[in-house]
């Protein structure tokens, strides 16, 4: 039997990561891979968009500043350090874990690293802290070679991974991606996806879940953005073939 974990969107975040990871006993008091992690009977899986916080508050919390300017070169470098860090401390978390450590590439890590597009929010925050040209600072390039050579997507004994849906396109972040409704609603519109790719099982994040995890076990699959709501995934694999996913709470 395998046991994965599955950690929701972290948005710069890292308080809860790491929280999360220690409440499922995937990381030890120093941040480093625990024994069930290091001998593989435990799969880590991040999923994605570590960084950009989801609101003023949130950089405010971030840097310090309050209240944060977007506008402001300072509060915009102090939030690409504090930040770049953070994403250090995931890639060498990964690097420790022998392997048995996934993480998925977001949309927001694709454009903090590649400025391939300007990602804000409704309430008009602008995530400009990473944009030379908008007065940020970039990520060192040996962070932002990592961003970029994550995969959006992995499978794991027939179960998908992915940041934001189980078709090729919803894990594409291009034009066509950031235009396509399907990406926020085909997990209640159109569930059967992902048994038409031909996966067991599915579990995705990038879709904010309103209360917590969202489990359909008819459509196979579970939405895992939800780590502001204490939660992540545990699914076990069985050596029969079941698949048994399970809401963890921290």
């Amino acid at each position: 039997m395998r046991k994965i974990l599955a950690f929701g969107d972290v948005h710069a975040d890292q308080t809860l990561l790491w929280s999360a990871l220690k409440a499922g006993y995937a990381c030890d008091r120093t941040g480093r891979p625990t024994p069930p992690v290091l001998d593989g009977r435990y799969l880590i899986v991040l999923m994605g968009d570590l960084v950009h916080p989801k609101n003023l508050l949130a950089y405010e919390a971030l840097t310090g500043f309050s209240p944060f300017d977007i506008l402001n070169q300072e509060h915009l470098a102090a939030a690409s350090t504090v930040q770049a860090a953070q994403v250090l401390r995931v890639k060498e978390y990964q690097a420790r874990g022998n392997g048995h450590v996934y993480v998925l590439q977001g949309n927001h890590d694709k454009a903090a690293a590649d400025q391939s597009f300007v990602l804000g929010t409704a309430g008009g925050l602008v995530h400009s802290e990473f944009d030379p040209g908008r007065g940020g600072l970039a990520l060192p390039e040996d962070l932002s070679g990592w961003v970029l050579g994550l995969p959006t997507s992995v499978d794991i004994d027939g179960v998908q991974f992915a940041h934001a849906g189980p078709t090729p396109g919803m894990n594409s972040f291009d034009d066509f991606f950031y235009s396509d409704p399907d990406v926020k609603t085909w997990w209640h519109a159109k569930p059967w996806l992902v048994k038409d790719c031909g996966y067991r099982f599915g579990v995705y994040g990038h879709t904010v879940m309103a209360r917590g995890v969202y489990l359909d076990l008819v459509n196979a699959l579970a939405m895992v953005d939800a780590l502001d709501d204490h939660q992540f995934l545990e699914l076990f694999v069985h050596d029969d073939g079941r698949i048994d996913p399970r809401i963890a709470r921290f």
